[in-house]
């Protein structure tokens, strides 16, 4: 605040200490003011972050689905610079063998799996903190080599003879997936290999082991620089929902919430919609 200069010919000192008065009075307003306005402002309560998610602190263990690997590395990452007393460790893999894991009474405190089958093998044990919270979808695509060199089009070319091609295990959600596109597409095909999740049936991608494998299109878009993808219709009969829980034994309560919290937040699922997930 800037004032005058007043000169003692033109002030009594009465007039002076009077104005002093005045001027103090409307600046402790002024003050007042501004402070109720911040506090009135305030976009979360007090131990919160932003978007009223709550805050946290302590370890958090999290497991989570292979497919969520790229995007949840970069949220923990995210989730640890907003809540400095928070460490987030990752447990990923396939989601049935996760909750298998969970079930047999690893410590846990959140549960994210790529279907709703799987989290309910949890949900029925009693293992879920509340309802599941579907946060993300995911379809398949079909990841080739580079260049796609044998030129697949479509599911059917996948079962030409000599075809070597690399599916999940049908109890991991990708290979139950695959299942039910390659019915929609009424194509039978024997694979050379089933992997225990989507990470294992891009790898023999990778490494020349097979001509192509069925895995979720977030998988092809992150893994871009190696291989490229094929999509399909009848992807669009085999879309998974991922559910989110908090867990029941989970040694940091407080941290799971917050986190489950995080992962549904508009800024997280930014991330995950620009990973090729989409929206649930």
């Amino acid at each position: 605040m800037t004032t005058r200069r007043l000169t003692a010919t033109r002030l009594t000192a009465t007039a002076a200490a009077a104005l002093v008065l005045v001027l103090g009075a409307t600046a402790c307003n002024s003050d007042g003011d501004t402070a109720a306005k911040s506090s009135s402002s305030s976009p979360a309560a007090p131990g919160t972050g932003a978007a009223g998610v709550p805050k946290a602190s302590g370890a958090i263990t999290v497991f989570a689905a292979a497919s969520l690997k790229e995007t949840f590395t970069d949220l923990g990452k995210k989730f640890e610079a907003a809540n400095p007393g928070a460490k987030v460790a990752f447990n990923f893999g396939g989601s049935s063998a996760l909750a298998t894991s969970i079930n047999s009474g690893a410590p846990a405190d959140v549960f994210a799996a790529a279907s709703p089958a799987t989290m309910k093998t949890v949900t029925d044990a009693g293992g879920a903190t509340g309802e599941p919270k579907t946060f993300v979808r995911n379809t398949l695509a079909i990841a080739v080599p580079k260049g796609n060199p044998k030129h697949f089009a479509g599911l059917a070319d996948l079962a030409a003879p000599g075809v070597k091609v690399a599916l999940c295990a049908k109890e991991v959600p990708c290979g139950a997936a695959a299942l039910t596109a390659l019915k929609a597409a009424n194509v039978n095909l024997t694979p050379v290999t089933l992997e225990q999740d989507v990470k294992g049936a891009l790898t023999k991608v990778e490494l020349g082991e097979v001509d192509a494998s069925l895995v979720y299109r977030t998988d092809v878009q992150a893994d871009a620089a190696k291989i490229d993808g094929v999509e399909f219709p009848e992807a669009a009969k085999a879309v998974n929902d991922y559910p989110i829980a908090a867990l029941a034994k989970a040694p940091n309560k407080d941290g799971a919430a917050a986190f489950v919290a995080y992962i549904q937040s508009s800024e997280a699922q930014q991330v995950l919609t620009a990973a090729g997930f989409q929206a649930p």
